[in-house]
């Protein structure tokens, strides 16, 4: 069983959405169901996905639970080796050293459980606080952590682009803020258009038919410089600007292609 509210968009309203009155259904009698939960996959999540499999027969679950359990948005790139930058997991302190002294002196780490920029790093030869960092993530070496080499084109953006079952929705740049290292919109990065070139259709063509067969239909990659660093699909954001930017609806055609695909 699900509880769930009708809902209203209207233009210009604050709060942007308007809720009626709760009632309570069986999930098969809805004709999707859109997972849209941050990380981290904890125990509930886990469970949330095992209770959504009983009912993925009868509605379409977006993402398939399945998948969602497949994909962490970190570590789900590393299937793709040749269109990410190079990369770490450890837990180990003297290996992430080692490492970011092999890229070049300098590299990012974050956790493979963390969304919204939490908790991500740029780790520096010769700063101080290069250990409290990699402590910090990998609380104390017990944890892995997934450790990139620095992309510089950051600072021109990083960019977003939205798929609908392995189509291209659109996409934008979101732009640090000149005093962080971070672009996620929710830590105060900027949001420009952004068009699709030569190396981000050859990301996507190279990850299409993985992400249909695993059933992430609705999915959010991250790209650095032509090269992806990350694959959300838990509840990828950006459709909204990139309908300002474009004058397009793009959420439309994810309703749209949702509705084409019901099961009943």
């Amino acid at each position: 069983m699900a509880f769930s509210r009708p809902a209203q968009f209207p233009e210009n309203q604050t709060p942007p959405v308007l809720l009626g009155a709760s009632r309570q259904l069986a999930v098969s009698a809805y004709d999707a169901v859109f997972v849209r939960k941050d990380p981290p996959f904890d125990d509930e999540y886990l469970w949330l996905t095992l209770m959504l499999d009983l009912s993925s027969e009868d509605t379409l679950i977006i993402n398939e639970p399945s998948g969602l359990r497949a994909a962490n948005e970190k570590l789900y790139a590393l299937h793709f080796p040749e269109v990410i930058p190079e990369t770490l997991v450890s837990s180990s302190g003297q290996d992430i050293r080692s490492f970011v002294t092999e890229v070049g002196g300098k590299g990012v780490i974050k956790p493979v459980d963390g969304h919204g920029g939490e908790g991500i790093f740029v780790l520096t030869e010769g700063d101080l606080n290069f250990n409290a960092h990699v402590e910090t993530v990998t609380r104390n070496g017990t944890r892995v952590a997934m450790v990139q080499r620095y992309l510089p084109e950051v600072r021109q953006g990083d960019k977003r682009i939205l798929l609908i079952d392995g189509e291209p929705l659109g996409a934008i740049n979101r732009v640090p803020a000149p005093d962080d290292a971070r672009s996620n919109i929710h830590v105060g990065g900027s949001v420009q258009p952004a068009a699709l070139d030569a190396a981000d259709q050859e990301i996507i063509r190279r990850l299409a038919p993985r992400l249909v067969a695993d059933g992430l239909h609705f999915v959010g990659l991250d790209v650095i410089g032509g090269k992806l660093t990350e694959v959300n699909v838990t509840s990828p954001t950006g459709i909204r600007q990139m309908a300002r930017f474009d004058g397009k609806d793009p959420a439309a055609r994810v309703i749209e292609w949702a509705e084409d695909h019901r099961r009943h």
